[in-house]
C-alpha cells in the first residue's frame, strides 16, 4: 500500500490547496488531543489526524500555527494493537467520528484520562472514588443530528451528512453507522428526492429526531416548496415510513408536512415515564446510555421521601420528573421557556404532582427573590450547556444541599467548575466518572458527584 494510501486509511485528510507542505518525519504518538487526533512531540508539538497513542508514524506537517502544526498521515510504521478498521467507508472525511480506527474499549480508557487529568490540572483536585463508566450501544445510538446539506453543481445533486472533518463542506454520505435506525440508512435515499426538488438549493440543513414512536426529520428551507416538491416529499415519507416537517425560520416555524401525527416521546421505564418532545429539542443523543445515566443519578442523590431537589438546566423534565418519584418535591429551572411549557405538560401527563418548572435565566447569576430561589433544597442536579454552570455556583452553594450531582458535557468546564465548588465553598468531591454517550467521537460527558460539609450546610439553612 502507498504512503498515501494507508494514511487515508488510517483516517488521515488531505492537505488543502496552498498549505504549507514540509519534510516527511517520523515521531511517536503519546496522546490524543481533545478532537481525537494524535500528538506528537519534539520539536514543535504537531497533531496528526488518524494517529494513535503508542504508534510510530511518518508524516508530513501541512499548516502552521503559534503553538502547533497539523500533520497528515503517510505510513505507519508501527501500529498500535488497540487499532480497528474503520466500520463506515466515510470514515476520515466525515468529520461525524474521530475515533472508529481505535477499539471502543479504548475509546472509553482514553476518555476517562482526559476527565482525570481534567480534574487533576485544572480543578486540582481527585475523587474520592471512581465510578464505573456509562456504556451502551456503539453504533446506531444516535437519535439526535444535524445534518448539512448543498446543492453540488459540479455533481448535479444535493449532498447529504455531517461536516467533512479537514474542510467546510457536507461530506458526501451513502449511510451512517452511529445514526439510529431507520436514520442512518436514509441519508442516499434523502438526497435522491432533495435533489429532484424546485428548492434544492434553498435547502442548508436537515434535523434528525428518532423518537420511540416515530422517526422525523425536519428540512431548513430558504423558500416555500411547489405543490410537486411536496408531493415528492409526502411520497418519500410514506415510502419510509418517517414524518417531515418544514422549518422556514426559527425553531417556533416548525410544521408538520401533512397532517400532525401523535408528539414524538421517548421512556424512563424504570421510572415509569414516558417524555413527550418537539423534533428540534434538545434531548439526550444515546437513549440507552440516557436511561442508565438517570438510573444512576437517583443512586447517587440518595433521596429519601423528605428529599427536595432542585434541577438546574432542567431541559424538558428529563432528570427532574425522574427524581421527584423519590423525593417529596423537585423543582425544574430552564432558561428555554418551550422546554419549561414541554416539561410541565411531561409531569401532567405522567401524573407527577409534586413537580414545578420555572423559566429562568441561567446565564446570569441569579435573583435571590426568584420563586424557586426562596425555597430549601436538599439536593441540587447540574445539567449544563458546554458553557458550564459559573454563574450559579454561588447560589448553590448557598442553599447548602446534601449532595450536588453535576453532568457535563465538557471536561473543561466541568473542572473548573469542580475547583470553585471544593475550593471556594467547601465541597468534597465524593466521586467521578465518565458517561459514553457518543461512542467513536472525541466527546467526552461525564458526572461528579460533591457533598457539603455539614457546618456549611447548618449556616445555609439558617440564613
Amino acid at each position: 500500500m502507498s504512503a498515501a494510501a494507508r494514511g487515508a486509511a488510517a483516517g488521515g485528510a488531505a492537505a488543502p490547496a496552498g498549505a504549507d507542505e514540509g519534510a516527511a518525519q517520523t515521531g511517536t504518538v503519546s496522546a490524543l488531543t481533545h478532537e481525537g487526533e494524535g500528538v506528537v512531540h519534539g520539536g514543535k508539538t504537531v497533531f496528526v489526524a488518524g494517529a494513535l497513542p503508542g504508534e510510530r508514524i511518518r508524516f508530513r506537517r501541512r499548516r502552521r500555527h503559534r503553538a502547533h502544526d497539523e500533520g497528515e498521515l503517510l505510513e505507519l510504521l508501527e501500529p498500535s494493537p488497540e487499532r480497528v478498521a474503520p466500520r463506515c467507508a466515510h470514515f476520515g472525511v466525515c468529520g461525524g467520528c474521530a475515533l472508529q480506527h481505535l477499539a471502543p474499549q479504548a475509546q472509553l480508557a482514553a476518555k476517562e484520562t482526559e476527565l482525570r487529568h481534567a480534574l487533576e490540572r485544572v480543578a486540582r483536585v481527585t475523587p474520592g472514588s471512581w465510578l464505573p463508566a456509562l456504556t451502551g450501544p456503539v453504533w446506531g445510538y444516535r437519535r439526535r443530528a444535524r445534518l448539512g446539506a448543498k446543492f453540488v453543481r459540479r455533481k448535479d445533486r444535493v449532498v447529504v451528512g455531517f461536516r467533512e472533518r479537514a474542510a467546510p463542506y457536507v461530506a458526501q454520505l451513502a449511510a451512517c453507522e452511529v445514526l439510529a435506525a431507520p436514520a442512518g440508512k436514509l441519508i442516499a435515499p434523502l438526497a435522491e428526492v432533495l435533489t429532484g426538488l424546485s428548492i434544492r438549493e434553498q435547502l442548508p440543513q436537515i434535523e434528525v429526531a428518532v423518537a420511540d414512536n416515530a422517526t422525523a426529520l425536519v428540512l431548513r428551507v430558504l423558500k416555500p416548496p411547489t405543490d410537486a416538491d411536496r408531493a415528492a416529499l409526502c411520497a418519500f415519507a410514506a415510502a419510509h415510513g418517517v414524518r417531515l416537517y418544514l422549518q422556514p425560520g426559527g425553531t417556533d416555524s416548525v410544521q408538520p408536512l401533512g397532517a400532525p401525527g401523535e408528539a414524538l416521546r421517548y421512556g424512563l421505564p424504570r421510572f415509569g415515564l414516558e417524555l413527550e418532545f418537539a423534533p428540534t429539542d434538545f434531548i439526550q443523543v444515546n437513549a440507552t446510555v440516557n436511561q442508565a445515566l438517570v438510573a444512576r443519578a437517583a443512586e447517587l442523590l440518595e433521596l429519601t421521601p423528605d428529599s427536595a431537589v432542585l434541577d438546574l438546566f432542567c431541559g424538558l423534565g428529563n432528570f427532574t420528573l425522574a427524581l421527584a418519584r423519590s423525593a417529596a418535591s423537585a423543582v425544574g429551572v430552564e432558561g428555554a421557556g418551550a422546554l419549561i411549557a414541554r416539561a410541565r405538560a411531561n409531569a401532567a401527563r405522567n401524573g407527577i404532582g409534586n413537580a414545578q418548572f420555572h423559566c429562568a435565566d441561567l446565564a446570569a447569576a441569579p435573583d435571590a427573590a426568584l420563586p424557586w430561589r426562596r425555597q430549601p433544597y436538599t439536593h441540587v442536579l447540574l445539567d449544563p450547556p458546554r458553557s458550564g454552570a459559573r454563574e450559579v455556583l454561588a447560589s448553590v452553594a448557598g442553599l447548602g444541599p446534601r449532595r450536588v450531582l453535576y453532568i457535563s458535557c465538557h471536561a473543561g468546564s466541568l473542572a473548573r467548575d469542580l475547583g470553585v465548588l471544593v475550593h471556594e465553598h467547601g465541597f468534597t468531591l465524593e466521586a467521578a466518572g465518565v458517561v459514553d454517550m457518543f461512542p467513536h467521537t472525541a466527546h467526552v460527558e461525564s458526572l461528579a458527584l460533591l457533598t457539603a460539609d455539614p457546618r456549611r450546610r447548618a449556616r445555609a439553612s439558617s440564613t
